[in-house]
């Protein structure tokens, strides 16, 4: 085993066991045990056997990170960085990646072949593999695994997540012997405090020593007179004071709102939480980095800075979140107030965490956080090898009680759930390898089937609860030893019999009004009905006091058998739902001529080597000639359009599309409306998005404009609008690398990549 200059914990030394006799991991530990040593010692076992290592991440932010430190470590000349617009040195022993490019190089499509991509590599680190979760790209870790070499040894390292042993079994059944690692064990233990704005000079201690809720803690009121809402306290503040004079600081104050952060920021800036000495540190570190990034000159943060505040969340530009988490690292940022991406891995330690509020809003409402975003969230508190222990504190607010918070804090992390979701480039990638029936079973290798058990639970449930009800009816016990086909027997005499009296009641009543005898046909009627009467007589059920009981059991067992008929059958089409959706993408494909006799044609071909939301919509709008002809500001102007997945933009939007950028998207939307049929069709639901608020932007941005002037012309964060431009600039960096496009286009394509990476797109 490697020597590490400190004593490892045991999670730590088994791992690097059973990486050392060749055996793939799972990790599972809380955020901060210390995961990222599991994976130097797999670094140092391949350098010192001269072979390769894969690392790979969820973000672009910490590929780049760890780009960063792994140079520094093992020597800028050992180690590469590829990301979707980055390539460098790739053909190093150490290469960091984000997980989509190397689920792209295992597809063997315009990375080249798996052969050559795979050349040495020993090992690949998935690193935050519980990404599996994600709604939209959980996918891609899923595929990763499935397609990964079994001579290559995985490291996949998680935060604590409730099914750890399901996702060691599955990689253990879909690729090679895993060995899970699971411990709850955390070096920095965290301590849990409350703030009570009722007593706004300190903090509560949230649970007593054996675990229960402080009873010194008081709900929050809602603060209402007269329907009138009353000003109340400064409460970010008075949370920041007590950090602060209890030695708690550094701290990061999650909240769920982009709007808050800075409105926090602004708040506390003038509890000023630097001496003299670290302010004037910080002015010398913004002042060089200004000096490198000029952009930033006129940022209106800077001043918040100096204070010792900050916020970071998505809608800032990267290069100064990069100067934040700089200033955080080095110490000399206080309080940074940040929304929960920054829970996602991002190297800022702290000794304190805040959390705002244990529900937040999302598409469909607000909801309370699950255990495992708490976790991740409170996880951050505590600096290994700097704090003894790391401090935790949730404000009070009037739409949560203290007792729902203590219960949080004490749930166990969820389970880790499959998003497997088959796509068109799915298909025509698979397709392009193996035959139908081995695609099969590479889908049914997802960890989606094989946890499907899991997954149809509350379905499974319900068949069982139906069962003993079905089984509750099969257990009435006949006196006379009838069995239920008996008694529906003498029910369908009974029923005839009533039925026939009735009715020779009424015919009798009417001939005897107009005083006329019975007919021969109705006497005979007569007498069927007293035979049908004898013969009613001649069950045993006709005298039984139990016959309702009886028939009342039965209408319950035909009710519960017809229910379990529908359940068995909606139990079987989920645990094949990946398979009927890969089939549905497949029928698509075939019926627009991407795929010929399961193989793709020229155009499925190009299908295979795309990235995008809808493979098969990009391709259509390619292959329409739609994009032709168009300048590198229109064309950048179209497929923005085309990325822009945030509808809500679309309800501000006043800018003026150039005349041909809406000519071309008019086209575009026929497109989108003929391939929308054709997928509502077969029930795929993959999106398309023509949502052209950001396109003027980009058109001004690529024929010169400052970027002072683009951010002035939208109220909209500077970070969304770099974001926006980068995914144009990833489809774009496409068209120059896939197959049948236009030499025109991707021309194009490549002029239109030049003028929008400028500065501030060009950071990372």
């Amino acid at each position: 085993m490697y020597e590490f200059p400190f004593e490892l914990d045991e999670f730590q030394k088994e791992a690097c066991d059973c990486i050392t006799n060749g055996k793939s991991v799972v990790v599972c530990a809380p955020t901060g045990a210390g995961k990222t040593v599991i994976a130097q010692h797999a670094i140092h076992c391949a350098l010192e056997k001269g072979e390769r290592v894969f690392y790979t991440t969820p973000l672009k932010a910490l590929s780049n990170q760890k780009f960063s430190d792994f140079s520094e470590q093992y020597g800028a000349e050992k180690v590469g960085l590829l990301t979707g617009d980055s390539s460098h040195n790739r053909d190093a022993q150490i290469v960091v990646m984000t997980t989509e490019v190397f689920r792209n190089m295992l597809y063997g499509t315009n990375f080249g072949s798996v052969k050559d991509n795979m050349k040495n590599v020993r090992y690949v680190i998935l690193d935050e593999v519980h990404y599996m979760n994600d709604e939209q790209r959980g996918t891609v870790w899923e595929e990763s695994i499935i397609y990964c070499p079994t001579n290559v040894q995985i490291i996949a390292l998680s935060a604590t997540v409730a099914n750890a042993d399901k996702l060691t079994e599955w990689i253990n059944t879909v690729h090679s012997k895993t060995e899970l690692i699971n411990t709850d064990f955390r070096p920095v233990p965290l301590r849990f405090y409350y703030f009570d704005s009722s007593q706004p000079h300190t903090i509560l201690p949230l649970l007593t020593p054996s675990g229960a809720l402080n009873n010194k803690i008081r709900p929050e009121k809602k603060h209402f007179k007269s329907g009138k809402p009353v000003q109340k306290r400064n409460t970010v503040k008075d949370v920041v004071r007590v950090l602060h004079e209890k030695d708690m600081l550094p701290a990061i104050y999650f909240t769920f709102s982009r709007k808050k952060c800075d409105e926090q920021m602004e708040k506390c800036a003038e509890l000023c939480l630097v001496s003299p000495k670290e302010q004037a540190q910080i002015r010398e570190i913004i002042d060089d980095y200004i000096a490198e990034n000029p952009y930033l000159y006129k940022n209106k943060h800077i001043e918040y800075l100096l204070q010792g505040v900050a916020s970071h969340h998505a809608g800032l530009l990267p290069g100064w979140k990069i100067l934040v988490e700089k200033l955080f690292q080095k110490g000399l940022i206080k309080v940074v107030f940040a929304t929960e991406t920054l829970a996602a891995g991002i190297n800022m330690p702290a000794r304190s965490t805040v959390i705002s509020s244990i529900s937040k809003r999302t598409d469909t409402g607000h909801r309370t956080l699950t255990p495992s975003e708490f976790l991740q969230m409170s996880g951050r508190a505590g600096r290994r090898g700097m704090d003894e222990i790391g401090y935790v504190t949730i404000v009070g607010t009037a739409f949560q009680t203290p007792e729902e918070v203590a219960e949080l804090v004490l749930s166990d992390a969820n389970p880790l759930e499959s998003k497997f979701s088959p796509s068109y480039s799915m298909v025509s990638n698979l397709l392009q390898r193996f035959t139908l029936d081995e695609a099969k079973e590479l889908v049914l290798k997802s960890f989606g089937y094989f946890s499907s058990n899991s997954r149809i639970e509350p379905l499974l449930k319900v068949q069982r609860e139906n069962q003993e009800k079905i089984d509750e009816s099969n257990s009435f016990v006949c006196h006379y030893k009838r069995t239920n086909q008996d008694l529906m027997d003498y029910n369908k005499v009974r029923e005839i019999y009533v039925q026939n009296r009735r009715v020779f009641k009424t015919i009798q009543k009417q001939e005897k009004k107009k005083n006329r005898p019975l007919n021969d046909e109705a006497k005979e009627f007569g007498r069927q009905t007293k035979i049908m009467l004898d013969k009613m007589h001649s069950y045993e059920c006709d005298t039984c006091k139990l016959f309702k009981k009886h028939m009342k059991s039965i209408e319950i067992l035909n009710r519960y058998e017809a229910k379990q008929k529908q359940l068995s059958k909606e139990i079987e089409r989920q645990k094949d739902i990946f398979w009927n959706r890969f089939l549905s993408h497949r029928a698509v494909l075939t019926e627009m001529g991407y795929l010929k006799d399961d193989y793709p044609t020229e155009k499925g071909i190009t299908v295979s080597q795309i990235r995008s939301e809808n493979e098969l919509f990009l391709a259509e709008v390619i292959f329409s000639g739609v994009l032709e002809g168009l300048t590198p500001a229109e064309l950048a102007g179209v497929i923005c359009s085309l990325t822009t997945e945030d509808m809500r933009a679309d309800l501000f939007s006043q800018l003026p599309l150039s005349p041909n950028v809406r000519k071309r998207l008019n086209k575009i939307k026929d497109i989108k409306r003929s391939l929308d049929k054709k997928q509502k069709n077969y029930d795929v639901e993959d999106p398309m998005y023509i949502n052209a608020f950001y396109s003027p932007l980009i058109e001004l941005w690529v024929t010169g404009s400052e970027w002072d002037d683009i951010i002035d012309q939208v109220d909209m964060g500077e970070g969304d609008i770099v974001r926006t431009f980068k995914r144009v600039i990833d489809v774009l960096r496409q068209f120059c690398t896939i197959e049948n496009i236009p030499e025109d286009l991707a021309f194009t394509a490549r002029e239109a990549i030049n003028l929008i990476n400028r500065s501030p797109i060009d950071v990372d």
